[in-house]
């Protein structure tokens, strides 16, 4: 295995990101957000949303194979302190491998000029709440619920220093 973490660019590249995208909410997300938002999530919205949001995205690419990527970017006025991973994805058959330290270790280098860096996680996402609790993000009380997936999600914070 042999994974190089780079910008998105290529339309190759765009396509394999949606398919992670796409495979990853199916692999881990029945039963933690409504069946019907996953029903409707096809490989062809996810190709439209990846077309779309191509700024702020990195792959991790295993040769040819897009096998996970990580979006970042920054709160805007809402919040200008905070920089965002908005989403952190990997391939079921990649997890426990490192892709995903890796990829969230390239979105925070991208994010260093802010004092915070927060995350939005699945309130139910026990997996991914203790993969982002090693990467040394902790909650801080603030929740949400999307009306989107009719799920609960709160929000994780790495202060910098």
């Amino acid at each position: 295995m042999d994974i190089v973490i780079k910008r998105m660019e290529s339309d190759e590249e765009i396509r394999g990101k949606a398919f992670v995208h796409w495979k990853a909410w199916h692999e881990a997300y029945p039963g933690l957000v409504c069946q019907d938002y996953l029903d409707k999530l096809t490989l062809e919205k996810c190709e439209a949303m990846a077309r779309r949001w191509t700024d702020g995205i990195l792959v991790a690419k295993d040769g040819d194979r897009v096998v996970g990527f990580v979006g970042f970017g920054d709160r805007d006025e809402e919040e200008p302190e905070f920089g965002e991973i908005f989403a952190l994805y990997v391939l079921s058959e990649y997890y426990g491998t490192g892709v995903g330290r890796r990829l969230m270790e390239a979105g925070l280098a991208q994010l260093q000029g802010y004092p915070k860096v927060c995350l939005w996680v699945l309130k139910e996402n026990a997996r991914a709440i203790r993969f982002y609790e090693k990467c040394g993000f902790r909650p801080d009380g603030a929740e949400t619920v999307s009306e989107t997936v009719a799920a609960a999600e709160i929000r994780m914070v790495l202060a910098a220093g």
